[in-house]
C-alpha cells in the first residue's frame, strides 16, 4: 500500500463496506455512468470555487489545475464507456455529497472552510474506493482506477491545505464533525447505486 493510501486510510472514519463493492460489481455500467458524473462535478466544484474566491491565489492555481485533471478523467471515463457500449446519460444524485453540504456554513469565511473540508472528503473517499474496487476489476479497468489514486490522493490534500490556509489554523475539529457525517452516508443502507452511495439491499 502506498503512503498516500494508508494516510487517506487513517483519515477517513471508515471503510467502505463489502455489499458496496458487491453492489458495484454487479452493477458495472452504472459505476461508470455514475464515475463520469463525479468527475464533471468535481470540475463543476473547483471552477465555482475560482469564479466565488477571485483574490485567493493560491486557491485559484490549485483548482485550475485540479478542474484540468477532473475533465480529462471525465473524458478517460467516457472513452472506456464508449468502448464498452456504455451510454452516458442523466442520474439522479447520490445522497452522499448533499449530505455532506447540509452542515456546510452559510457565511464567509466558514463557507469556504467547510466546502473545501468537503472537498477532501469527498476525494479522499474516492480514492478509498478506486483502490478497493481495483483488485475485483479487469484488468482494463483496474489499471485505470489504479492510476486515479495519486491524482485523488494530491487533491484531497490540496482540499485540506486550503481549509487551514482560509481558516488560519488546524481544522481538526471541525473535519472531525463532517468525519460523523461522511460515516452515517458510507455505511446506512441505500435505496439506489452510486459511486458515493451506501450499501444497497
Amino acid at each position: 500500500m502506498t503512503d498516500a493510501l494508508q494516510e487517506i486510510h487513517d483519515f477517513l472514519p471508515c471503510r467502505t463496506p463489502e455489499k458496496w463493492i458487491e453492489n458495484a460489481l454487479a452493477n458495472q455500467d452504472l459505476l461508470l455512468i455514475d464515475h463520469a458524473h463525479c468527475e464533471k462535478k468535481a470540475a463543476s466544484t473547483a471552477l465555482s470555487l475560482m469564479y466565488r474566491y477571485v483574490d485567493n491565489s493560491d486557491l485559484l492555481n490549485k483548482m485550475s489545475r485540479l478542474a484540468r485533471e477532473e475533465l480529462r478523467h471525465f473524458e478517460q471515463v467516457l472513452a472506456i464507456m464508449n468502448k464498452r457500449g456504455v451510454s452516458y446519460g442523466h442520474l439522479t444524485p447520490a445522497r452522499y455529497a448533499a449530505g455532506l453540504r447540509q452542515a456546510v456554513r452559510a457565511e464567509d469565511p466558514g463557507r469556504l472552510v467547510d466546502v473545501l473540508i468537503v472537498g477532501a472528503i469527498i476525494e479522499a473517499r474516492s480514492c478509498e474506493r478506486f483502490a478497493a474496487l481495483a483488485p475485483f476489476l479487469d484488468d482494463k479497468l483496474a489499471d485505470f482506477y489504479n492510476s486515479l489514486l495519486k491524482s485523488e490522493a494530491r487533491h484531497y490534500q490540496d482540499y485540506l491545505k486550503l481549509a487551514v490556509q482560509a481558516n488560519g489554523g488546524p481544522v481538526d475539529e471541525r473535519v472531525g464533525e463532517f468525519l460523523a457525517i461522511e460515516k452515517g452516508l458510507i455505511e446506512a443502507p441505500d435505496s439506489e447505486f452510486r459511486f458515493h452511495s451506501g450499501p444497497v439491499g
